[in-house]
């Protein structure tokens, strides 16, 4: 990628949230704590399925991939603002927020797939129980998620390659934390039409349906609780599909805000939205997922404590 584009902008810089001094102090210890808590949380989320193999389920094997997307996720942007807010040097180059912007937009697109992945999932084990172990096996679990990834790294070259047949004159500076796509529509000056029909098409294709393939998993989910007579069987069901539920509603009550809107209308309220769910859907996830999951908090006291633990349970 050429350290450039056509109309000779060779950085940008990443003015942040704020320009003052105390407010930027506030938001680098913030965004560090939060940056640190994402990392241990993820980190031991995969650590502790990697380690147990009573979690070498198809459902561990998603969530595992979940938590290193978001680990992945938040690195990709995170450090870059820390160092900027630390050094006083705000510039990023052409090419690095190209490069940020590529991993931004494929692994969002990453995270929602594997989402999605992971109702297909539960649709087999609770609507379907008997034949779980032959419609959910290692080989097929492999290939969804390579499709996944397939789809998430061909959705970021798109944007990103679309990206670089645009102008840029004017004002180089970016009032946000990283190279967010709507953010850097807004300072170009030539035509982004092609831009943003394709951003609209392809972001209903991957995002969309997605959303409705999840909804329909779950109506089916419903129904077959329901028909399921004890009432604690009907609480064990629910609760293996909570975390998944809470987890959706967050990336996709912040997701839809920014991006299904036309680009003029994009504005600070939707630079918080993005900041919800780029920082704080992935520190929120471990928690979710681990929370009431009896599995998982054996996984990681097993872990963290080793026999010490196992002698106490």
């Amino acid at each position: 990628m050429d350290g450039s584009n056509q109309s000779g902008v060779s950085e940008f810089l990443l003015l942040g949230l704020s320009e003052s001094p105390e407010e930027q102090r506030v938001l680098f210890w913030m965004f560090l704590s939060m940056y640190l808590v994402t990392v241990v949380g993820n980190v031991l989320i995969i650590l502790a399925i990697g380690s147990d193999p009573r979690l070498h389920t198809p459902m561990y094997f998603f969530l595992a991939n979940l938590s290193f997307t978001d680990l992945f996720f938040v690195t990709n942007t995170i450090p870059k603002m820390l160092v900027n807010i630390q050094s006083q040097n705000k510039a990023i180059s052409y090419a690095g927020c190209l490069t940020q912007l590529y991993f931004l937009v494929s692994l969002v697109a990453l995270d929602n797939l594997i989402l999605a992945t992971m109702a297909y999932d539960r649709y087999v084990a609770i609507c379907r129980p008997l034949h779980y172990t032959t419609a959910m096996s290692p080989g097929l679990c492999i290939l969804l998620l390579t499709l996944c990834w397939v789809f998430s790294i061909l959705y970021g070259l798109i944007h990103t390659l679309l990206m670089t047949k645009v102008t840029f004159c004017g004002s180089r500076k970016i009032h946000y934390i990283f190279c967010e796509m709507y953010v850097l529509l807004r300072l170009t000056c030539s035509n982004t039409q092609v831009n943003h029909t394709v951003l609209s098409a392809t972001g209903s294709l991957i995002f969309l349906t997605p959303l409705g393939f999840m909804i329909m998993s779950y109506v089916w989910i419903v129904r077959a609780i329901l028909q399921i007579p004890s009432a604690s069987s009907k609480y064990k069901a629910f609760s293996t599909c909570a975390s998944h539920l809470a987890v959706v509603s967050l990336f996709y009550g912040t997701l839809c805000m920014v991006y299904l809107q036309p680009l003029h209308t994009y504005s600070m309220k939707d630079s918080v939205a993005t900041v919800i769910y780029a920082v704080v859907t992935p520190m929120m996830n471990p928690f979710i997922y681990s929370l009431r999951n009896k599995d998982m908090h054996g996984a990681l006291g097993r872990l963290l404590l080793g026999k010490a633990f196992q002698r106490s349970t």
